[in-house]
């Protein structure tokens, strides 16, 4: 049964159709603008002839300047903005309280220039607009106004705006002023130093009604994809700065906080200037994040950041278990991990297949329920570095678990050769237990993550302990971020340190696959720098590692690209291979042989 809109719809086009079949489209337009044009009592009642006016508007080609003032004033009225003619009919103003869009026309209808006009500044020619409007592009216009009135969607009157406004505009100087203090450079590549060690990440400044951004957050195998296709990587997770109303008014800067030149204290981080009521005012707003994608996040995690903000949190803190979190975020099957223990296959190259357990019961420890955090609220440019760190260190620890979550589903039918099952231990730390090549024994690899660079690992099995091991195990799980490739890794150590099964067993092959060992200088137990994302295809050896040489950096661009590199697409040698255990173990740096 049709809805009465539909029904209305049809109604007025059918009779626009039959009165005015014999007459141009163009006075059909001009008739239903003028009806738009009167003031009605009841927006409802205007909805079936905008309707039909957005139609018209569509079908009609825009060859005139009336056609085309009519265009662009409809995209205003759609996005909330103004719009007028200027008396010389030669440039037509979609305009807001702290913009606006000057559109420079021709008598034929033709754009000659897009200039736009932000607060207190003068009028800049922006050419991606001006191209969209010559090439007819108007849905993508209309999507770059809506980008650009996000930017100044600021609570309050035009006086507040103006201030809220004002006090974004030091917030964002502040923390390049922050983001270009000299540091150490600890990684090989200059872009995933700045997005993993950098103070405030990897920022991109607004522009062209984009807000500022910040990446502070890269995988190993992402980083490996964008360094040998740029653009296809999809897996850095961003903070985009924008404002947000708040019910309490909340003291923000008017001018910058860092004084000239900038006094550091010993975290590398500047004193900042008191606020006070001469570099600041109260507001009814506060400054957000938005973070991209969202983060499942610990309680615990999310009440430093309260701390940190002085901000009460704005999600129920009851919360779910991560692991459901984190399987809701990547699973188009929201219900797989609803209520249920989860069982997942995970394939690896040389068809080799995992299979990962993860008990529900025990999942739902306090300690392990978090919330999906969409944006974070702050006050003060000091707060940003702190709240980076606690979402690089959550996303640490969701890489580590989703690299055991997969569409696979376990199915009877098929093998896997290693059963593990994941289980929560305390805060931050949890247990792979498997079992052991060509043996019953069982082993348990303990998995701490004690902060946002550093992690330990632990293996406890039957028999001597190597403590060497674990030092090696730390470094196999740093460089890949991947439970599975971990555990392939082990068991091919293990394996290799016992004598050889076969007497006919050639020395040199025994030496061959034992020259990927990792050479082990580290004492027990001793925390890994976390997460070195693989720069390179060649095998892990101890000299290539990242120091911290007296090498600094004031600002950082993107590392060029290497002569000779193997940018060719891997061949997945496995037909049910997951993607993301796949990626994981190309960027995990070690040979097929060792892993």
């Amino acid at each position: 049964m049709e809805s009465k809109v539909d029904v209305l719809k049809k109604t007025y086009l059918s009779e626009l159709c039959s009165k005015y079949s014999e007459k141009p489209w163009s006075e059909t337009f001009q008739l239903v603008h003028r009806c738009m044009g009167k003031a009605r009592t009841h927006s409802r009642d205007s909805e079936p002839v905008m309707r039909c006016l957005q139609k018209l508007q569509e079908a009609q080609n825009v060859k005139s300047l009336s056609a085309m003032v009519s265009r662009l004033e409809m995209i205003a009225k759609q996005k909330g903005l103004g719009s007028h003619l200027s008396p010389t009919e030669t440039a037509c103003y979609l305009t807001a309280d702290l913009f606006y869009v000057e559109v420079l026309l021709l008598p034929g209808g033709e754009v000659e220039d897009v200039k736009v006009a932000k607060q207190g500044e003068a009028p800049e020619s922006n050419a991606s607009l001006c191209q969209m409007l010559r090439l007819k592009k108007f849905q993508e216009f209309s999507h770059k106004m809506d980008d650009l009135a996000s930017l100044y969607n600021i609570p309050g009157d035009s006086d507040a705006k103006l201030k809220v406004y004002t006090s974004l505009q030091h917030l964002k100087k502040d923390l390049l002023k922050i983001s270009n203090l000299p540091r150490h450079l600890i990684e090989s590549d200059a872009h995933v130093d700045m997005v993993l060690n950098g103070r405030i990440g990897s920022i991109t400044p607004g522009s062209e009604g984009s807000p500022m951004s910040i990446e502070y957050y890269i995988s190993p195998s992402d980083a490996l994809i964008e360094r040998l296709h740029p653009g296809e990587g999809s897996g850095s997770q961003t903070a985009v700065l924008v404002v947000g109303a708040s019910a309490t008014t909340r003291r923000l800067q008017m001018e910058s906080l860092i004084p000239t030149p900038p006094q550091v204290n010993s975290q590398g981080l500047p004193a900042f200037i008191p606020l006070s009521e001469t570099c600041s005012e109260l507001l009814p707003a506060s400054f957000l994040l938005k973070i991209k994608p969202p983060v499942p996040m610990l309680n615990s995690f999310i009440h430093k950041m309260s701390q940190i903000t002085d901000i009460p949190p704005d999600v129920d803190l009851q919360g779910e278990p991560l692991f459901q979190l984190l399987c809701s975020n990547a699973l188009e099957d929201k219900r797989s991990c609803d209520g249920n223990d989860a069982h997942f296959l995970v394939s690896l190259p040389d068809a080799e297949f995992h299979s990962y357990l993860f008990a529900d019961a025990e999942w739902k420890c306090d300690v392990w329920k978090g919330s999906l955090i969409h944006k974070i609220p702050f006050t003060h440019p000091s707060h940003v570095p702190a709240i980076l760190d606690l979402l690089r260190y959550q996303s640490a620890i969701n890489t580590l678990l989703r690299s055991c979550i997969t569409g696979l589903m376990h199915q009877p039918e098929i093998e896997f050769d290693l059963s593990c099952e994941i289980l929560p231990e305390s805060e931050c730390s949890f247990s792979v237990t498997f079992n052991i090549l060509d043996s019953e024994t069982l082993a348990v690899l303990l998995v701490s993550v004690l902060d946002c660079r550093h992690l330990s690992c632990r293996l406890r099995m039957p028999g001597p302990v190597d403590h060497s091991l674990d030092d090696y195990i730390s470094r196999v799980l740093t460089r890949c971020m991947s439970i599975p490739i971990t555990l392939r890794a082990i068991r091919k150590r293990i394996t290799s340190l016992r004598p050889p099964a076969l007497p006919l067993e050639s020395d040199s092959a025994r030496k061959a696959e034992s020259s990927f060992s990792i050479p082990a200088h580290s004492p027990e137990n001793t925390p890994v720098v976390l997460p070195s994302a693989v720069l390179s295809p060649e095998p892990m050896e101890e000299d290539k590692l990242p120091t911290t040489s007296g090498r600094y950096v004031m600002s950082v661009a993107a590392a060029p690209a290497v002569d000779g590199a193997n940018t060719n697409v891997i061949a997945n040698r496995s037909p049910c291979a997951s993607v993301g255990v796949y990626s994981h173990w190309v960027a995990s740096s070690f040979p097929a042989k060792l892993i």
